[in-house]
């Protein structure tokens, strides 16, 4: 039987960032250095075939530093951890490594070079996010205020409305970010914003790709977790910038194949915690079903790499 021809357009950049590569390569590394278990603070990136990949190699997937020993090694995930967390890993003598991303590193350094300048902050993320988490937790309670929406903006209560500056997850849609900050300039003239957008290159690289990519797709899935933020904004995007079925699969079993009946043309990409083994798997899955051509969507070149910390460069 002849299979229908479908033109796929494959976007890049796609999946794995540089903060994601170095926080995997850690918790290896780690395994490699002190053997198994290592305990990792929450998942080190959300994704759940990179987190059993991991579980199967010797690591230790906890929600608390509570819920690991003294006597074993443990990681902070890429997201970043309030800084309440690895003060009480030195209290209690743990080895610790903080896979935190880098660029979230930075947006948690902007936050308290502002408090230390005497502002309140402001902080755009996802309630409950453990990125938006660990940021608040860089300063005391009360110090970081959060909105999620433009309708946030209007409600929130400040001290100084002339000392105030703000920060933003680094997961977050671009386009729905510039709309919140323009609230915050309207009702807060004096804020500062960040010297460069805290929102990372990955996250904005990804979006651009799929706003190139989505007019030209009757369908569009995003390879990626269910908590993973940066791979739900890719949903959103694509579905704005005119596909009007764009959705999120974690594998190829997750794929809905009678809604996809009678495409010509379908779009993939993969949020940044996830492996290009399971876009491969996708893209099978379609030469399975259909006389694929695969056309890139390349909107532009990643080279940035992150160096893994010193502790684990140096010999036992």
């Amino acid at each position: 039987m002849t299979k229908p021809p479908l033109t796929l357009y494959l976007a890049a950049p796609r999946g794995f960032c540089a903060g994601v590569d170095r926080a995997i390569k850690i918790v290896e590394m780690a395994i490699q250095k002190w053997g198994a278990p290592v305990y990792v603070r929450h998942e080190i990136v959300h994704n759940k075939f990179v987190v059993d990949a991991l579980r199967d190699q010797g690591a230790v997937f906890v929600e608390e530093l509570d819920d690991c020993p003294d006597d074993r090694p443990v990681i902070f995930s890429a997201h970043g951890v309030p800084k309440a967390v690895p003060a009480a890993a030195a209290k209690r003598e743990m080895i610790y490594v903080d896979a935190t991303c880098p660029l979230v590193s930075k947006v948690h350094i902007e936050a308290q070079r502002h408090a230390d300048n005497g502002l309140q902050m402001i902080m755009i993320g996802h309630e409950g996010h453990p990125e938006t988490i660990g940021t608040m937790g860089q300063l005391p309670e009360g110090e970081v205020l959060l909105v999620e929406t433009v309708a946030d903006v209007a409600t929130v209560q400040v001290r100084d409305p002339a000392r105030l500056a703000f920060v933003t997850q680094t997961t977050l849609s671009v386009d729905d970010t510039a709309d919140i900050v323009a609230a915050l300039q309207a009702r807060f003239p004096a804020i500062i914003g960040p010297h460069k957008e805290d929102i990372c290159y990955a996250t904005t690289n990804r979006q651009e790709a799929v706003k190139a990519m989505a007019p030209k797709c009757d369908a569009m899935l995003v390879v990626g977790a269910p908590n993973s933020s940066n791979s739900r904004r890719l949903v959103e995007v694509g579905a704005r910038a005119g596909c009007n079925y764009s959705q999120l699969v974690q594998r190829a079993a997750d794929i809905d194949w009678r809604a996809l009946d009678g495409i010509a043309s379908m779009g993939i990409t993969a949020g940044a915690s996830a492996p290009e083994v399971l876009i491969n798997e996708v893209i099978d899955a379609f030469r399975d079903r259909y006389d694929v051509t695969v056309e890139m969507v390349e909107t532009a070149k990643e080279d940035v790499e992150f160096k893994v910390p010193r502790v684990l460069r140096e010999p036992v």
